[in-house]
Order: C-alpha cells, then structure tokens, then sequence
C-alpha cells in the first residue's frame, strides 16, 4: 500500500508554471505505476501524464511538450512540471498509483488502485 500527498498547485496567469510534486509513503513508488490525472467539477476525470516502472512517459496530447513527468525513487517523490498553462488547464490535480508493469497509453493512470486528495491547479487567462 502506498500513501500519496500532493503539494504545489496554486493560482497562476496563462504562459506561468507550476511544479506539483507528490510525496508518497508505505511502499515504495518503484514497485507501481505513478502519475497524474485532473478534473473539472462536472467533468469526467482525465489521464494527465504517467511513468511505468521500465520509465516509459505517457501524456495526454494537450498536455504534451507542456508537461513533463519525472520521479525521484530516492525521495519516493513524484513530480509534474507544467510550464506555458493555459486557462484550460484549470483542475484538480490528483496523483495516483497503479500496481502495473507497462503504461502504454495516459488513460490507463486512471485504473489507480490509490490516489492522493488532490490540489487545484487555477490558470487564469
């Protein structure tokens, strides 16, 4: 079992960056596959991006050059830089984990077996 905890988001003008972070605790992150996922109150949840444990990167094409997804098994740390925000961007960002060998599309960071309570990304125009 793993506990995830997010911390970073915030308020930000369109073209700004943020960097989330999400500190986990219980089992190490290198045994899941990790990674993000955001909603819009009244939307439907959407894979943002997600590493495997070989590494491979998955991303959401809205999100791709933008976002950049990195862990640091030391720390058991996962991390989303997300650079040039767009107001479309606006959500609750939730990191999840997944107990998987292979991503291999974005939507599979949605069958998380555990996932954080999240924190609002605010990207004003």
């Amino acid at each position: 079992e793993v506990h995830l905890t997010e911390s970073g988001g915030g308020s930000v003008q369109a073209g700004g960056s943020l960097r989330l972070s999400c500190t986990t605790s219980g089992d190490s992150i290198t045994n899941y596959c990790i990674g993000w996922i955001r909603q819009v109150p009244g939307s439907e949840r959407e894979g943002v991006a997600g590493v495997d444990k070989r590494g491979n990167e998955v991303y959401a094409d809205s999100v791709k050059v933008r976002f950049t997804i990195s862990k640091d098994n030391a720390k058991n740390t996962l991390y989303l830089q997300m650079n040039r925000l767009k107001s479309e961007y606006t959500a609750m960002y939730t990191c999840v984990a997944h107990a998987c060998e292979f991503l291999g599309v974005v939507s599979a960071t949605l069958w998380y077996h555990y996932r954080g309570q999240g924190t609002q990304v605010t990207v004003s125009s």
